[in-house]
This record gives structure tokens, C-alpha cells and sequence, in this order.
């Protein structure tokens, strides 16, 4: 259910599924509120995960390395503030760029290097196993989540992958939503900033059948609203949530929870959406994706 004024109301429905029988939980890292899983030369590491996906939020120190020996899919890179300037090397690329930046990194080894530091994000598949094992929610993903097929990445470009950057400084355009960019791995919507209260009369509470979303707060102050459907099992049951999470934060949404996030906070709120692998509906729609051409779709 979607407002009128929200892009995502001319998105058509899919075919009806099966209702799920039993659910996963919500999860919820709020990094300011726990310590660090990583304390090294290179900064402040805070590691939280999806079924599919690990999220790194990294307060990196002037002349900071970050270094992945072998990564086996591809993986993101966010330098969410114009002032944070990074070196990325991967094989024998090597791209040098300011903030405000979304870069596609390939499988195998990669380094980053911050030489005035600042924060950055980085999404890996699960595969990343060192990463995923000190995740602050590991033990929530000791067994899958239900409701979520096995993980397959979306088709290699022609010639394989290779450092891609995207600026994230793209204007609003009616009818698109978001600044969405993806890969074979990931979907990420950098969402139009908003400033000051979501309008409470304009909400989008919706579900997804068979993925996660992550909801990534970087500015601000956000409140995710959860409700799940009831089934004839009532021990599947579960209380409605309405959690804050400030930034820096991540809430993870499993399927089917109908869901909505409201922003609360009086100046900038900035949510990024992560899904992994992308969603198919977002990329079939045309305009949305900015980085379409870079990468083919998978086959019906």
C-alpha cells in the first residue's frame, strides 16, 4: 500500500505466492549504542548482517588501509561524505576519487586507502565468512531465515566486473525513486534526503515475499514500523515493532513483514535501502536504475 505521490504505487504486482506459515525477526544494529567488532590501525569497525549480506561501518583514521585478500563475488563502496577521499585497487585498477561516491568493486583481492580517513561503508556477500562470523547479530543467521531463496548473483557484464564509481550527487526527478545503482551482487537506493518528519499522512507500508531489505540510516533519526501478518498457528504470532534507530544504524527487514520507516529527526535524514541480490522489480522499471547499461539483467 502506497501513497499516490509515491513512485513506487505504479510498480506492477506480482503473481500471488503462497502465504508464508512462520517468520524471521527484524534486526537491528545501532552502531553508536554497541562497541566496535573491529578496533585497528585503520579505525572503528561496526559489522552487522543480512542472510545474503554483510555491512561494514568503518570510522577509518587519517591513512587508513583497508585490505580483502580474496573476495568472492562482488562488493560496494560507499564514501557517503564529499570529504572522504579514497584510493581503490583491485587486480591491477586503481581508481582515486572524492566522496559522495558508490563504487562496484570486483571479486579477488582489493584495497582501499583513506588518506584524511572519515566513514565509509562497505557491503560484502555472506561469503565473506571472517566478516560474517564477528557480525553484532551473527547468532541470528546460525540458521537461515525462512521465506528466503539460496543467494544467486545476477549475470557478470561482458569482459567480467571492474571498479565502477558512481557519483551519488544526481538530482531528484519526479517519478523515479530514489538514486538507485546495482550490481551482480547488490541494489543499492541512496534515497533522496529528506529534511525534517516524514508527513505520518504519506506513509508506504508494504511487504516483500521473498527478500530482505536493509535500511541503512547515515543522517538522522528514523522509527521502522513493523507489523506481521497473523496465521492459524498462533505461536508464529508476532507484537507490532515501531523501533527507533538513529544514525548510524541498520535495520534489517525480513519477508513478509508489512512494513513502513518514518524519519523523525528535525534537520537531514538520510536512509539508504541495500538488497542482496537486487530486486528485479526496480531494475525492470525503466529510468530507475542509473547504472543499467553497465550490467545485463538475468534471463526470465
Amino acid at each position: 500500500m502506497y501513497d499516490a505521490s509515491d513512485p513506487r504505487a505504479a510498480l506492477a504486482a506480482k503473481p500471488g505466492k503462497p502465504s508464508a506459515t512462520h517468520f524471521a525477526g527484524a534486526e537491528y544494529a545501532r552502531f553508536h549504542e554497541s562497541p566496535p567488532q573491529i578496533v585497528d590501525a585503520a579505525g572503528r569497525t561496526w559489522l552487522a548482517r543480512g542472510q545474503n549480506f554483510v555491512l561494514a561501518y568503518t570510522e577509518a583514521t587519517p591513512g587508513a588501509v583497508l585490505v580483502r585478500e580474496a573476495e568472492q563475488h562482488e562488493s560496494v563502496l560507499l564514501l557517503p561524505d564529499v570529504a572522504t577521499s579514497a584510493t581503490i585497487e583491485a587486480g591491477a585498477e586503481r581508481v582515486t576519487s572524492t566522496g559522495g561516491v558508490i563504487v562496484f568493486v570486483p571479486p579477488g583481492p582489493s584495497r582501499i586507502v583513506l588518506p584524511q580517513g572519515g566513514r565509509i561503508v562497505r557491503l560484502f556477500t555472506a561469503s565473506a565468512e571472517d566478516l560474517a562470523a564477528r557480525c553484532i547479530n551473527a547468532a541470528s543467521y546460525a540458521a537461515p531465515h525462512p521465506n528466503i531463496p539460496p543467494f544467486v548473483p545476477w549475470p557478470t557484464p561482458e569482459g567480467g566486473c571492474r571498479l565502477r564509481a558512481h557519483s551519488l550527487d544526481v538530482a531528484v526527478e519526479p517519478g523515479r525513486f530514489g538514486r538507485i545503482f546495482r550490481g551482480t551482487t547488490f541494489m543499492v537506493n541512496y534515497l533522496d534526503p529528506r529534511h525534517g518528519p516524514r508527513d505520518v499522512t504519506k506513509l508506504s507500508p508494504h511487504h516483500h515475499d521473498d527478500f530482505e531489505q536493509g535500511s541503512l540510516a547515515l543522517e538522522g533519526d528514523f522509527i521502522h514500523d513493523l507489523r506481521w501478518p497473523w496465521t492459524t498457528n498462533m505461536n508464529e504470532w508476532r507484537e507490532d515493532e515501531h523501533a527507533r534507530c538513529p544514525a548510524p544504524s541498520l535495520a534489517v527487514i525480513p519477508p513478509p513483514a508489512i512494513h513502513t520507516t518514518r524519519a523523525i529527526g528535525p534537520g537531514l535524514n538520510q536512509l539508504v535501502d541495500i538488497f542482496c541480490p537486487p530486486r528485479i522489480d526496480f531494475a525492470s522499471t525503466p529510468g530507475w536504475v542509473l547504472n543499467a547499461a553497465d550490467y545485463p539483467m538475468p534471463q526470465e
